[in-house]
């Protein structure tokens, strides 16, 4: 039955290999889930799925495989022997449990009521005293009071796992979606060099232990640099006109990149760069800074990251004179060349789904400037991008 189930994660799209299926199997051998559903369903998750983003397809495939499984219930009732799950059922009463049973008449005729009103009922009830339902005090039903009934359905503390993976709490964790601060920070953190640099300030371990133990066993504490991602990263961020529906995805992003990059410097720009950027949107028109100096001040090793839809007029992108803004004596692609002579990894993240961008002349204009690295702005896209800054 395992097996089928890992290739029924193969096909929804979890990368698992044998050796997860290996560790499922052995943890299985050591009963780290045992006739339980809940626990099965979470171990086996933990086994076989390394990367949160894939929880909602490990879920779909789960209730693919394993939906028929409480089927099973009907064949094991129909082998065990009726009058000996009644003996076994009254094995575990209390004899006040007995005495309140008889009172009614006794198990027999509890059961030949409660098979009567499950016919006489046609539709769901709660509350009242009479039918199989909810919160009343008919013998017959769950979350209500009688001394003496039949507790019909869950009461909430033996959940099937059924209920966890219809539920599929970690759909918006899959790689095809738009981002949250959160699964950004996860992406961007592919994007890493560390290095230790500045005053030492953190315990090294590991040098302490091999000094105290070369100093027999007399304590020699050894201090490092704290450990930092060393990228440098310049980001530039499109704002306003088509870009307004992508505010918040933008938002994120920024949130999350000053977050994850210690050597982080960002500018705005409107459909397309020219010869100035800016920091501050507000006073955009008077504190301006030209790219010139952008391309001097940061030296080739920055990795660039613009964010935008590319969307906009091809002759901004192609003419002189192209932007909506103000005059530019200068197309704004002769600034895109400028710029990626200068820096070795440039990348575009697009806000729009990427199966629009051929029906965007400037896409595919903006696209061929980026030597092609434009990438949408999903969980996968900005992991694709992320991993080419990082080679």
């Amino acid at each position: 039955m395992l097996i089928n189930f890992f290739h029924g994660l193969r096909d929804a799209g979890v990368p698992v290999s044998t050796t997860e299926l290996l560790v499922l199997l052995e943890g299985l051998k050591q009963r780290m889930a045992f006739a339980d559903m809940d626990d099965f369903y979470y171990f086996s998750r933990t086994c076989m799925v390394k990367d949160e983003k894939y929880f909602d397809r490990f879920d779909r495939a789960f209730g693919l495989h394993f939906q028929d499984l409480e089927a099973l219930d009907d064949i094991i009732e129909a082998l065990i022997p009726d009058d000996w799950l009644r003996s076994e059922f009254m094995k575990n009463l209390t004899e006040e449990e007995k005495a309140k049973i008889e009172s009614l008449g006794g198990l027999e005729k509890l059961i030949e009521e409660f098979k009567k009103r499950l016919e006489e009922q046609k539709k769901r009830h709660e509350g009242g005293s009479k039918w199989v339902g909810t919160g009343g005090t008919s013998p017959f039903g769950q979350e209500g009071y009688h001394p003496e009934g039949i507790r019909v359905g869950s009461n909430g503390k033996n959940k099937k796992a059924v209920k966890v993976w219809e539920k599929r709490d970690f759909a918006n964790l899959d790689d095809s979606v738009e981002l949250g601060t959160r699964n950004i920070k996860v992406a961007l953190r592919r994007l890493r060099k560390f290095a230790r640099t500045g005053a030492t300030e953190e315990l090294d371990l590991d040098d302490t232990i091999s000094s105290t133990a070369r100093n027999a066993g007399l304590l020699d504490i050894k201090m490092v640099p704290e450990r930092h991602n060393a990228v440098k990263v310049l980001l530039f961020l499109d704002v306003g006109g088509s870009m307004d529906p992508h505010i918040k995805v933008c938002e994120e992003l920024f949130s999350a990149s000053r977050t994850e990059f210690k050597h982080l410097e960002y500018f705005y720009f409107h459909n397309f760069i020219y010869e100035s950027v800016w920091k501050n949107n507000i006073r955009r028109h008077t504190e301006r800074t030209p790219m010139l100096d952008v391309l001097h001040k940061y030296s080739h090793d920055y990795k660039v990251v613009f964010v935008g839809d590319a969307s906009m007029s091809p002759y901004e992108i192609a003419q002189p004179g192209g932007s909506v803004e103000h005059w530019n004596e200068e197309a704004g692609e002769v600034w895109m060349r400028r710029l990626t002579d200068v820096y070795d990894k440039v990348i575009w993240l697009n806000p729009v789904a990427e199966d629009e961008w051929e029906y965007t002349q400037s896409v595919s204009m903006t696209r061929q400037l980026v030597d092609g690295k434009m990438y949408p702005l999903t969980l996968k896209g900005l992991e694709e991008g992320m991993s080419f800054l990082s080679k």
